[in-house]
């Protein structure tokens, strides 16, 4: 079976709006599953600098799909170990939401076969 490893990864600034309004984090952090192959998503790492706990939000189509927490000044590695199929035609981005007024910086990797 050949399969391409594809990534959602960078260090960004960003500033909430509210836990419970999550926001595109950055243009960067968006792929769609080409047409004829199917992605899975293998694994999320996140690291949070700030002094308040944030939620980083799998996406897909505009819907969650997944919530990852990463504690104040914290660090999380979720292994997702092909928990479902992506279909082609499937955009998957990724979102923050923060305490409103919070700024700060997030490390993020998402890592994803195309199959």
């Amino acid at each position: 079976m050949y399969s391409t490893p594809r990534f959602l990864q960078g260090v960004f600034a960003f500033e909430g709006k509210g836990l419970d309004e999550p926001a595109p984090l950055n243009p960067s952090l968006s792929w769609t599953v080409p047409a004829g192959t199917t992605g899975q998503a293998v694994y999320f790492r996140g690291g949070n600098a700030s002094d308040e706990l944030i939620c980083v939000v799998l996406v897909r189509d505009g819907a969650p799909m997944r919530y990852f927490p990463v504690g104040a000044k914290g660090d999380v590695h979720v292994p997702l170990r092909v928990l479902e199929d992506l279909a082609a035609g499937t955009t998957v981005e990724l979102w923050l939401a923060a305490p409103a007024g919070l700024n700060g910086t997030v490390i993020v990797d998402l890592g994803l076969v195309e199959i």
